[in-house]
């Protein structure tokens, strides 16, 4: 029986199925793959690895316990001039640093933060926006445009919407008027102060206990001191009597402590159970205080005693601090002007950036501050605390007696006969941080004594109670018929920080300084240094050779050799063109080390080139076919 053989062209209705399955399932995992990549940034935002060497992407723990305690729904706003920053590509790129670090905020928050951001382009209604919730923009833009690059934070009684859209109107707004590069190791704790200040449902208290008048006198027509003044626009201020004070109220979030002068026991035993329990204090004390009132004995001759001082808290807290010495420092003397004439006064200073510590959130933004005759820390041997300056004097600094500078106020001039710097920086300001023990143990039994504070705890002090004054950093003006205070020093803001750095959580305490994104190229760097000392060795023999050069031909004058004159001058030029010539193959070796720095430098970067361009992509590409060829192979075996 004849077999019947099938045309070639004839193909089976199984391989056919299998072909359109396999088609369909691929079309499927394409389909698939690509949902994944598209909604894999919404999924997997908490998820993400942070690789950088100083973890810059990584939430401290402080901003972490700060997001995730938000009880109220906060709408984030973030305006950056996209169009008027084309041209500013270190903005851009830091622009992108603090974004990120939002989208991490508002990933950790469940919800509760909500993210916009905005361009505000010139002539718009988010430009009106942006300049009506306080953000500050510059005139360094593309075409002379200005921009924004703030973030404004409002927070809601009610849930905003699934849309963003708000259901009801903001209870309170607050925002970072522009974020500054040079901040940028700051970046996270701004953002995290922003959402603390907007967590709180009303204004911090804040206490002041001074024997000078901050406050003013009514009854006199004396205004407030603008300090105190303008942290009554942002606190709720509240004066502490200290002759009738037995306890400072847990409510009280800062103590102020300006000038303390003849407190009662039970007052200084108030302010230590206040620093035990957490309590954040702030002390000025001051060798001479010029706004104090007291009077001296004109007949006895003895001068008005001005000083203040805590003794016995100070001996707790292992604090060595004289009232009765004044730093002076020359090379930072403010100029006065005394009988018509501008004198340098040494024991007034006006402290630069090089005295402020520019790792201290306080200080970190501040560009000068005035002080007058102010007095100085230090810590005692068998101190547990940890003195960290906040300001400091130059090493050109001297110690001197309060009394030497109080009978020179005539003549500041007699203040630097005999100057004798004492090659140290003197701390005019720090923060006392560790655990502190009571000043009262003669207490313990009364009920509620707590005899220390737990570790990490911090007090501030000051040496100066002068920096709080008017005079030395607002100058009244009058502009529009009004009278406005405008400051010429950083004063007022150095109390501002304070008060609103210690205002915070303890969580909002604990998040120190960061690193910077921008990271140098060590390499390049290390490659510059060894360049540098060829350099350096080189030129140190070009002028070596210089040197004998000219004392050979000093040698080889006419007058000191008789009457070979002839010789002598050509002995002369061939001594010069000898050094020509060398010198001319000096430079040509200084060249060669800088074409040699400029090639190495160069194959550094073929080779980045080549390793981030083919052997990466090439090394992973043979990991997915090595990958494959061993499915492929595990899947014939188990046929």
């Amino acid at each position: 029986m004849a077999r019947m053989q099938l045309p070639k062209a004839f193909t089976s209705p199984l391989r056919v199925s299998r072909r359109a399955a396999i088609y369909a399932a691929l079309a499927l995992l394409t389909l698939v793959f690509v949902s994944l990549i598209v909604s894999s940034g919404h999924w997997l935002r908490v998820r993400r690895i942070d690789l950088t060497a100083d973890r810059l992407y990584t939430l401290s723990p402080g901003t972490v316990q700060i997001v995730e305690g938000l009880q109220r729904p906060i709408r984030l706003t973030l305006y950056f001039s996209e169009h008027a920053t084309r041209d500013l590509p270190k903005l851009r790129s830091y622009e992108q640093r603090v974004r990120d670090t939002l989208q991490e905020i508002a990933a950790r928050s469940h919800g509760r933060v909500q993210l916009q951001v905005i361009d505000p382009v010139p002539y718009s209604d988010d430009e009106a926006s942006a300049e009506s919730v306080g953000l500050t923009p510059f005139s360094g833009g593309s075409n002379g445009e200005r921009v924004f690059f703030g973030l404004a934070g409002s927070v809601y009684s009610a849930d905003v919407d699934g849309d963003g859209a708000e259901s009801a109107a903001p209870e309170r707004s607050l925002a970072v008027p522009f974020f500054d590069p040079t901040r940028e190791s700051f970046l996270e704790y701004d953002i995290a102060k922003l959402l603390y200040e907007l967590n709180q449902p009303s204004k911090q208290h804040i206490g002041v206990i001074s024997s000078l008048p901050v406050e003013g006198n009514p009854v006199l027509g004396q205004q407030p001191w603008v300090a105190v003044q303008q942290l009554d626009q942002l606190f709720d201020v509240q004066t502490l009597d200290p002759a009738s004070l037995k306890q400072v109220g847990k409510d009280i979030s800062v103590l102020l402590l300006i000038h303390p002068k003849h407190l009662s026991d039970d007052a200084l035993y108030a302010i230590d159970q206040y620093v035990l329990r957490g309590g954040h204090l702030v002390v000025f004390v001051d060798p001479d205080a010029e706004m104090d009132d007291a009077q001296g004995d004109p007949a006895a001759g003895a001068l008005p005693d001005r000083s203040s001082d805590l003794p016995r808290l100070f001996a707790a807290w292992g604090v060595r601090y004289d009232p009765h010495a004044v730093v002076l420092d020359r090379s930072h003397a403010l100029s006065i002007e005394l009988g018509g004439n501008s004198v340098s006064h040494p024991a007034m200073l006006g402290l630069d950036t090089q005295q402020l510590n520019r790792d201290d959130v306080v200080t970190a933004s501040l560009q000068r501050l005035d002080l007058s005759t102010a007095g100085h820390f230090d810590l005692e041997g068998s101190a547990n605390t940890r003195l960290i300056p906040l300001l400091q004097s130059t090493t050109d600094a001297e110690v001197m007696p309060v009394q030497r500078v109080l009978q020179a106020d005539g003549n500041p001039s007699l203040l630097l006969q005999d100057y004798k710097p004492d090659n140290t920086n003197y701390v005019l300001a720090a923060r006392l941080r560790g655990s502190f023990v009571s000043a009262f143990p003669e207490r313990a039994k009364q009920p509620g004594h707590l005899a220390q504070s737990a570790p990490g705890d911090e007090v501030i002090l000051v040496a100066d109670t002068d920096l709080l004054s008017d005079r030395l950093w607002v100058v009244p003006q009058t502009m529009l018929g009004q009278v406005v205070m405008q400051p010429f020093a950083n004063n007022g803001e150095f109390l501002g920080n304070l008060v609103d750095n210690l205002s915070g959580s303890s969580a909002l305490l604990s998040i120190r300084g960061r690193s910077t994104s921008q990271r140098p190229f060590t390499r390049v760097e290390a490659l510059r240094s060894v360049a540098d000392q060829k350099f350096l060795q080189k030129e140190q023999e070009l002028e070596r050779e210089l040197a004998e050069t000219r004392q050979r031909l000093e040698e080889l004058q006419p007058g000191k050799v008789g009457s070979h004159a002839g010789s002598v001058g050509a002995e002369q030029r061939q001594e010069i063109e000898q050094f020509r010539r060398r010198q001319l193959a000096i430079n040509k070796e200084l060249r060669d080390v800088q074409h040699q720095l400029n090639a190495e430098i160069d194959a550094l970067g073929i080779r980045l080139k080549v390793i981030n361009i083919v052997l990466v992509p090439a090394l992973v590409a043979l990991l997915g076919l090595l990958y494959g060829w061993r499915r492929t192979r595990r899947n014939r075996r188990r046929r």
